[in-house]
């Protein structure tokens, strides 16, 4: 991914003082060594990187406050400062414009969640291993990096940990090695990856393969997919997951093949408030397996947000409906797929309850403390539903998949789908948007028009009969 990709923005509205746009990363390499019972945490980072168009005199970074022991800039010693989150480079002469350069980072400490307006933020010691769960901000509390969601770079992570626990991260696991009392993992995510999506769990689990069941006669083969979780769990966990490979087809229908090489979950030994995702990876608790599928719409929330989020990502924080939209909006489009409640019954649902909240979110720009707002994640699912009833089933369809097609691993804002969704429209549709992503009232509840093609709340792009429940 190049300077010139997509909508790379100045400095994110919301978190002005993460994050450095004079330059991109393009490639991460960590090697860490990590100790639970001490959370200790030791770490090599090589970043390779790209000044943008005009000279870089200093490469500044966001990291915790790790002790520092080396850091090199084109394999040269060069000055920093490390302080109030910031490792701060000076290399000996100023980095010409459009140039490579490498940045090697040595250090240790004892790894700590980022403050934040929502709690702590980023690697998170429990009581047996450890997590990473960095939205929005907390991906320097285990390394450093250039945080901001526009900055999208490929990763190669290698973790050692003593071998009982397993370590999960998002890719391709290229390598186990096992020497004496510690195993050293080693995955690969080609794809570009926003910092806050990059992801560690390390725990006692049991690896579960969840592609058994899914058909090969496809246009290709089954999107790998496997599950790591405490043995105990794994009665519930059968039950609760057991149509998580048909929900992977399913969306690969509507939003278009997987993004990733592969999807993993992991169910951390804990109770978790709600899921995370990550680039490949999702995370849940304890309390999301009870064996009565009770969280289903939340593994189809996670499973959305490789597609919403991860694929097609944000290009500033103030844009974060886009994710939440549409990841919503999965939840609804699985339930009607599955026989449930349809997405029509989730919209008016959902409208009743915003009608009785406070109508005061702009979901194009909620504000950094209402970014998380419930109210953000429901108006943004009626902001789809909205926009399928006025363009109907088959364009709505169509205008999903080449959306997700289009900026595969691109970052995007808010004007670029408004542009985007035009092209599938017979007629303007500045009022619709204006009404649901820029007014805080809330408009009516929306109801198909007569370009609908198919029944309301009725997924076209596949058979219910592909998709039993």
């Amino acid at each position: 991914m190049n300077l010139q990709q997509g909508s790379v923005p100045g400095a994110d509205p919301y978190f002005p003082d993460h994050g450095d746009p004079r330059y991109q990363v393009q490639h991460y390499e960590l090697d860490l060594d990590y100790r639970p019972l001490p959370n200790r945490l030791s770490g090599s980072a090589r970043l390779s990187a790209l000044t943008g168009p005009a000279a870089l005199g200093e490469i500044s970074l966001d990291l915790a406050p790790f002790r520092i022991h080396r850091v090199l800039v084109d394999g040269r010693t060069a000055r920093y400062t490390h302080r109030a989150g910031k490792l701060r480079i000076r290399p000996a002469r100023a980095l010409a414009p459009a140039t490579s350069f490498t940045v090697e980072v040595r250090y240790t400490g004892n790894p700590q969640p980022v403050n934040s307006p929502w709690g702590g933020l980023g690697w998170e010691e429990l009581t047996d291993g450890a997590l990473v769960a960095s939205q929005p901000v907390g991906a320097p509390s285990w390394y450093p990096c250039n945080d901001r969601p526009a900055d999208k770079a490929s990763y190669r992570v290698s973790i050692t940990a003593p071998s009982p626990y397993t370590v999960v991260a998002g890719g391709r696991l290229l390598s186990r090695t096992t020497r004496a009392s510690s195993t050293t993992w080693v995955y690969e995510q080609p794809a570009p990856t926003s910092t806050y999506l990059v992801t560690v769990s390390l725990g006692k689990y049991t690896a579960v393969p969840l592609t058994a069941s899914v058909p090969t006669d496809g246009p290709h083969p089954p999107v790998p997919q496997t599950a790591y979780l405490p043995a105990r769990l794994l009665p519930q966990f059968t039950v609760d997951f057991a149509r998580q490979a048909q929900m992977m087809r399913f969306f690969e229908a509507v939003f278009g093949t997987f993004p990733f090489g592969e999807y993993a979950v992991v169910v951390t030994d804990e109770e978790l408030t709600v899921p995370v995702e990550a680039q490949g990876v999702a995370t849940f608790g304890t309390n999301h397996v009870d064996g009565a599928r009770t969280s289903e719409r939340l593994i189809a929330h996670e499973l959305a947000h490789q597609w919403f989020g991860n694929s097609v990502s944000v290009a500033d924080w103030q844009h974060i409906w886009l994710n939440e939209g549409f990841a919503k909006y999965a939840e609804w489009l699985w339930s009607e797929q599955g026989g449930g409640t349809t997405a029509a019954a989730h919209a008016a649902a959902a409208h009743r309850t915003l009608a009785s909240l406070p109508l005061d979110l702009r979901l194009a720009d909620p504000g950094k403390q209402r970014m998380f707002d419930d109210r953000l994640y429901e108006r943004g699912g009626l902001t789809v539903h909205a926009l399928r009833c006025a363009l109907g089933e088959d364009a709505f369809f169509r205008m999903l998949r080449d959306w997700t097609t289009k900026h595969r691993h691109d970052t995007v804002s808010t004007a670029d789908f408004t542009a985007h969704a035009q092209r599938y429209a017979a007629s303007p549709l500045d009022a619709l948007f204006d009404a649901w992503l820029h007014e805080p009232s809330l408009p009516p509840l929306p109801h198909p028009t007569d370009r609908t093609t198919a029944r309301p709340g009725r997924a076209s792009p596949a058979r219910k009969s592909d998709f039993p429940p």
